[in-house]
């Protein structure tokens, strides 16, 4: 994480006090566990998309400014070896199965938010279902992936790909013992763009 710029965590406390919320609040609101948004705002947890993009909500920010990638351009160009992409957590917080790189960034107005997402091995770590406002596009680029749809189960390879609604209860997990790679493209609908 670059020295002068702020981490996730210390980003979402740095918006919760300037809106005068309490932990309790924001927690409340954003239907995710007290304990967790501690966790997240002390760096100690990664946060899963879909938390993030209820964060964002709540503080009425785009999802993008929680990274600090307020974008000032019409467009915005990722090179593969653009180290600043990576999301900025501290290297000591507790992941939540997954990394993922801002593929957005700088991007002004943007109503979508791409993502390089790597899937570790589960390691028999409890998953638990996600849901947030917008849809999801995922497209398998290396490894196996396990998803989860309310009742449905299924298993995609690199070339497959899946689109939903967000709001329905979902998992994505890696699905074996080696770590797989997809783009994710969320879109948090108009709700979500703060221009």
């Amino acid at each position: 994480m670059p020295k002068n710029s702020m981490s996730v965590g210390e980003k979402i406390k740095s918006l919760r006090i300037e809106k005068r919320m309490s932990p309790a609040d924001l927690a409340g609101q954003s239907g995710i566990v007290e304990a967790d948004l501690a966790k997240v705002e002390g760096n100690e947890l990664a946060p899963p998309l879909g938390m993030i993009i209820n964060l964002a909500k709540v503080l009425a920010v785009p999802v993008g400014d929680l990274f600090g990638d307020s974008g000032d351009s019409p467009f915005c160009i990722v090179r593969s070896d653009d180290g600043a992409a990576v999301s900025r957590f501290s290297s000591n917080a507790k992941s939540c199965g997954y990394t993922y790189q801002g593929l957005g960034q700088q991007k002004r107005n943007r109503q979508m938010e791409p993502f390089l997402v790597t899937l570790n091995p589960n390691e028999g770590k409890e998953v638990l279902a996600n849901e947030h406002i917008g849809e999801e596009f995922i497209y398998v680029l290396e490894g196996k992936v396990e998803v989860s749809l309310l009742d449905h189960k299924d298993i995609l390879s690199p070339g497959d790909s899946i689109y939903y609604d967000s709001n329905v209860p979902h998992i994505i997990s890696c699905h074996g013992e080696q770590p797989a790679k997809i783009l994710a493209v969320i879109y948090a609908r108009e709700e979500m763009v703060i221009l």
